[in-house]
């Protein structure tokens, strides 16, 4: 048995779908346990992708079992959505196939709502939120006015629930947004449906890992966003509203810290970032609009065009340190093919002072603290068809070497093109 955790190290979108899907195949069970349909994974298996908003990225495989733990807070709409289309192309969703916990909570309209409007209030000091209703679900689940999953299955519990939550909420929208307000009874009967079509997947995920563990299944945990979007770690308030890091995962699913025996950081060979909040290594340039076309850096669940920079060593040091990283997994490599030369931040200049194993707590210290590069040359050679790390154009592992190096952990994965079989393994993981 092996438990292995991925985690991205950047502002997410580092390819974590890829990587997962890529060990999935040797997993018998695939676990999310924290965010939302704010984060979407996109896999691209025989040349066809396919884009996961909740589900699992290990879903694609015949024997894998995935579960959405209680730390996930679902959309039940995008969540049928998703079996469906999986059912149509094939890929027949049962108990067996997906569990879903009954603690999970549940996005209602009215979060989208708020959401939105939050948003729109803020004008240009929003914080880039998807509007898919993330934050004012966690919001009610810590004030311990939540609606959970098992709660769907109850109508008459769902619908005095939401008479009261509603007060509130519609008060919100009618006087403060300016916005249509909620029919708690409409909300209680399409929801309730949502409840009765999932209802056979719910069951506890706690004691479905611990079954799976006693067994000696191979677990893996899939991790949604980045490290630096953790609601305690990362670019506050330009964050997520969940905790994104490694520890999170005992708390979103309900296992033990000592089970989890690896943590493989993903970081792409480049950073980008989707929204506002701080970018120390940010190219606003032709440079950073070649990365982003070459990449194909759009949001998989909004098609916003993400910014691009180049990788920051003092942002993935922090994820190591706070993830408790054993090797890293880079992704995206052969994006950067053609250039003839490719920079590193090996750290941050800040009152004269290099500082290489933290950023600033203090949102406003980022215009103060400056990355210092260093330059590698870069290579011509098409990569994406090389299966063997010792066939990569040797500055092509000199810039991997080097990032060991500064990261003081091994690369055990790289990742030269979306493809499943565009990989090269260099560390048996399972």
């Amino acid at each position: 048995m092996a438990t292995v955790a991925i985690i991205g190290t950047q502002w997410g979108d580092e390819g974590k779908g890829k990587i997962i899907d890529l060990l999935a195949e040797k997993a018998q069970v695939v676990v999310r346990f924290q965010g939302g349909n704010n984060a979407g994974h996109t896999l691209v298996v025989n040349g066809k992708k396919h884009i996961f908003h909740l589900i699992p990225s290990g879903i694609l495989h015949d024997s894998t079992i995935c579960m959405i733990g209680n730390g996930v807070v679902i959309d039940p709409a995008v969540l049928i959505e998703e079996i469906e289309k999986l059912e149509e192309n094939g890929i027949q969703i049962h108990k067996e196939k997906l569990v879903i916990s009954p603690r999970a909570h549940v996005i209602m309209p009215y979060h989208r709502a708020l959401d939105v409007a939050r948003e729109a209030r803020k004008g240009k000091g929003k914080i880039g939120t998807t509007g898919r209703g993330i934050g004012p679900c966690y919001e009610d689940k810590i004030a311990r006015s939540g609606i959970r999953m098992e709660d769907l299955l109850d109508v008459e519990f769902l619908l005095e629930k939401l008479k009261s939550l509603l007060e509130e909420k519609n008060f919100l929208l009618e006087h403060y947004y300016h916005q249509r307000p909620f029919s708690p009874e409409r909300i209680a009967e399409e929801y309730a449906s949502y409840g009765q079509r999932l209802a056979p997947f719910m069951d506890d995920v706690s004691i479905r890992l611990e079954e799976a563990k006693n067994k000696g299944k191979n677990i893996l945990f899939e991790g949604a966003q980045g490290t630096h979007l953790d609601v305690d770690h990362g670019t506050y308030p330009y964050v997520t509203s969940s905790n994104t890091i490694s520890g999170n995962i005992c708390c979103g699913s309900g296992i033990g810290p000592l089970a989890i025996e690896q943590i493989i950081g993903v970081a792409k060979a480049y950073t980008t970032r989707v929204g506002g909040g701080p970018f120390p290594t940010e190219l606003e340039d032709p440079l950073g609009s070649w990365f982003r076309e070459k990449g194909g850096e759009f949001g998989a669940t909004t098609g916003r065009p993400r910014r691009c920079g180049w990788f920051d060593a003092t942002m993935v040091r922090v994820a190591k340190r706070i993830n408790g990283l054993t090797s890293l997994a880079i992704t995206k490599l052969d994006v950067l093919t053609g250039l003839e030369s490719i920079k590193i931040a090996k750290n941050y200049q800040h009152n004269n002072e290099k500082v290489y194993n933290r950023t600033p707590s203090k949102i406003t210290d980022f215009e103060t603290w400056e990355p210092e590069y260093i330059e590698l040359p870069g290579w011509k050679e098409d990569i994406r068809k090389i299966r063997r790390y010792s066939e990569l154009p040797k500055e092509a592992r000199n810039y991997i070497e080097t990032i060991e190096e500064m990261m003081e952990i091994p690369v055990s994965i790289v990742s030269v093109g979306p493809g499943r079989e565009e990989t090269i393994v260099l560390r048996k993981i399972f």
